[in-house]
C-alpha cells in the first residue's frame, strides 16, 4: 500500500500476483478458477440473502462475514484478470465511461427509481 494506506486496484493486481507466485506456488488455470469464483459468489449470496432477505441465519453461517466473503469475490476475479491479461484499472475506466455515455439520463427518467 502507498503511504496513504491506499491500495489502487493496479496494486492489488501486483500484490495478488507476487502471493501467487511466492506463496501459492503458480496460478490454478483459468477455468479452475472460473469454477472458484462461481463457488466465492455463492458464499457471498448465501451471506446476503440472510443479512438482508428473508432467510434466516444458519449453523454453518457463523463465521462467514460479508466483507471477507467480497474479499475472496474481488481475490479470484483479480487472479482470473491477471492471468487473462486484463488491466483492471483500465477496463474499470472503460466500462464506466461506457455506462456513464449509455445511461446519463436512463436512470434519472426512471419512475421506479424516483
Amino acid at each position: 500500500m502507498n503511504e496513504k494506506n491506499i491500495l489502487t486496484i493496479a496494486a492489488a493486481q501486483e500484490q495478488v500476483d507476487q502471493w501467487i507466485k511466492t506463496i501459492g506456488v503458480r496460478y490454478f488455470n483459468e477455468l479452475t478458477n472460473l469454477g472458484i469464483l462461481m463457488e466465492e459468489v455463492g458464499e457471498l449470496s448465501r451471506i446476503m440473502v440472510r443479512k438482508y432477505g428473508e432467510q434466516s441465519f444458519k449453523k454453518s453461517d457463523e463465521g462467514h462475514d460479508l466483507a471477507d466473503e467480497m474479499a475472496d469475490v474481488l481475490w479470484v476475479l483479480i487472479c482470473l484478470a491477471n492471468q487473462t491479461g486484463v488491466d483492471l484499472t483500465k477496463a474499470l475506466e472503460k466500462n464506466m465511461a461506457k455506462k456513464t455515455q449509455r445511461d446519463k439520463d436512463r436512470h434519472q427518467q426512471n419512475d421506479k427509481l424516483q
